[in-house]
C-alpha cells in the first residue's frame, strides 16, 4: 500500500506543515528529532557535511516514524536529486532557485517520466513507500523549490508558472544578501520582508503553498497568520546551542566560584 506523504497532504488542503533543518551529521538526532512529531525533517545536506551515505542512514532512522524524511540538496543537480531520491527521500528542498529554467531542471530531475527524466532503480524508494512506488513517486514526493535571491523575486510569476512542483521555500538571510549594496551593506530588513511579501502574494494568486524559515515557534505563528504554509522552525544546531546557552547563564556565577 502507498504510503501517503502527510506534508503534501497537509498542504494541498491548505493546511500548513511545519518541520525543521537537521544539520547535525548522526542516525540517532535525526530519529531523536523524528520522535518530536514535526510533519517533515530536512537533511540539510547543502551546508552541512553529509555524504549520501550519512544521508541515507539518517533517512532511515527518521522512517522509524510517520515524520516524512526530506533533504535540501547541495545545489539544482540532477545526479545529487537522483541519488538523494533513490535513497530515500520522500521530498527534496532545491535551493537558489532564479528562474523558469531553473524550476523545470529541478522538475526534470524529480519527476518520472512522462513528467521528467529521472531513471528508474531506486532500492530504498519502494521499501519506504510501497511495492507501487515508481506510480506513486511523482504524486507523493514533495518538491520544494528554494527562492533566495532578489533575481528570483523579478522572475517569480515565470516561476510559479512551471509545472510539477509543490510548493515554494523563502531563505531570507540569502535574500537579503542578495541586495547587498556595492560597500557590503544588507538593507534594510523591511525591504527584505517586503520581497518576501512579494513572493508570498503571487503565490497565493497561483495557488501554490509558500513557506519561511523561522526563529522561534512565534514566528511560526505569525508567519502561518500572514498566509505561509511550509515553515522551518529553527535547526537542530540552534535547539542545542540555545538551550545550552540558557541553562548556562543560569549557573555562570556559581560555575566562576
Amino acid at each position: 500500500m502507498a504510503r501517503t506523504n502527510i506534508a503534501k497532504a497537509r498542504l494541498r488542503a491548505g493546511k500548513p506543515s511545519i518541520g525543521t533543518w537537521i544539520r547535525l551529521d548522526g542516525t540517532l538526532s535525526a530519529e531523536m528529532m523524528a520522535h518530536i512529531g514535526f510533519d517533515w525533517l530536512v537533511l540539510d545536506a547543502e551546508h552541512s557535511a553529509f555524504d549520501i551515505h550519512s544521508l541515507q542512514f539518517m533517512l532511515q532512522a527518521i522512517s522509524t516514524t510517520n515524520t516524512v524524511p526530506m533533504v535540501r540538496v547541495p545545489w539544482n543537480d540532477p545526479i545529487e536529486l537522483k541519488r538523494t531520491l533513490d535513497a530515500g527521500a520522500y521530498g527534496v528542498v532545491v535551493p537558489m532557485v532564479k528562474s523558469r529554467e531553473d524550476a523545470e531542471k529541478a522538475v526534470r530531475a524529480v519527476r518520472y517520466p512522462p513528467m521528467g527524466d529521472r531513471s528508474f532503480g531506486s532500492v530504498r524508494g519502494p521499501l519506504y513507500a510501497g511495492d507501487d512506488y515508481p506510480v506513486i513517486a511523482n504524486d507523493e514526493i514533495l518538491l520544494v523549490l528554494q527562492l533566495e535571491h532578489i533575481e528570483a523575486v523579478r522572475n517569480v510569476h515565470e516561476i510559479l508558472a512551471v509545472p510539477g512542483f509543490d510548493a515554494i521555500f523563502i531563505g531570507p538571510n540569502d535574500l537579503g544578501a542578495s541586495m547587498m549594496t556595492e560597500n557590503g551593506k544588507r538593507p534594510p530588513a523591511e525591504v527584505v520582508e517586503s520581497a518576501c511579501a512579494e513572493i508570498l502574494k503571487a503565490c497565493q494568486e497561483a495557488g501554490i503553498p509558500c513557506g519561511y524559515h523561522c526563529g522561534s515557534a512565534d514566528d511560526v505563528n505569525r508567519r502561518i497568520a500572514q498566509g505561509y504554509q511550509f515553515n522551518a522552525l529553527a535547526m537542530d544546531t540552534g535547539f542545542l546551542v540555545n538551550t545550552a546557552k540558557a541553562e548556562w547563564a543560569k549557573l555562570v556565577d556559581t560555575a566562576k566560584a
